[in-house]
């Protein structure tokens, strides 16, 4: 299955400057895994040494908060697109 997965600048040093990686996955942690694979050092920065999505990335599914959704285990579906999107703090 072939999902689109956006990349934030932040990362796109990790993606050979790529604003955007297709990975095969059926869920959220499956595509963590895929997205390590293709691009070694990611997954530390988006994840916590338990392999739980750090408090301040938030990924969509087709727009679609994953944290209102199935999290982690979210399904995703073949022309998927997941954006990764860090939190932005402001004063």
């Amino acid at each position: 299955m072939a999902i689109k997965v956006l990349i934030p600048t932040p990362l796109q040093k990790l993606t050979q400057n790529q604003a955007t990686v297709e990975c095969d996955a059926t869920n959220i942690s499956e595509l963590l895994n895929s997205l390590e694979q293709n691009c070694p050092g990611i997954k530390e920065r988006i994840c916590d040494q338990d392999g739980k999505l750090r408090r301040f990335v938030n990924f969509y599914v087709n727009n679609e908060d994953i944290r209102f959704l199935e999290g982690q285990s979210t399904s995703l579906s073949d022309g998927d697109e997941v954006s990764i999107i860090p939190a932005i703090a402001g004063g």
